[in-house]
């Protein structure tokens, strides 16, 4: 593996561990819904799924 596609995993964990760290995670932590959902769901499905796309983008890349 290259050395820039490493370095975008490195970075893409880094956020991943600021987004699912428990104060962030606090602030999502509401009694709110959107469309009947509760917003922390939202928030850690949405970031989950962006971990994933973002992954295979740069897995991607390299192995082409």
């Amino acid at each position: 593996m290259k050395k820039r596609h490493q370095q975008k995993l490195v970075v893409l964990s880094f956020i991943l561990l600021v987004g699912f760290n428990l104060p962030i995670l606090l602030l999502f932590d509401t009694s709110s819904f959107f469309f009947g959902i509760p917003v922390l769901y939202i928030y850690l499905f949405s970031l989950w799924i962006f971990s994933v796309m973002i992954s295979y983008i740069i897995l991607k890349r390299y192995y082409e």
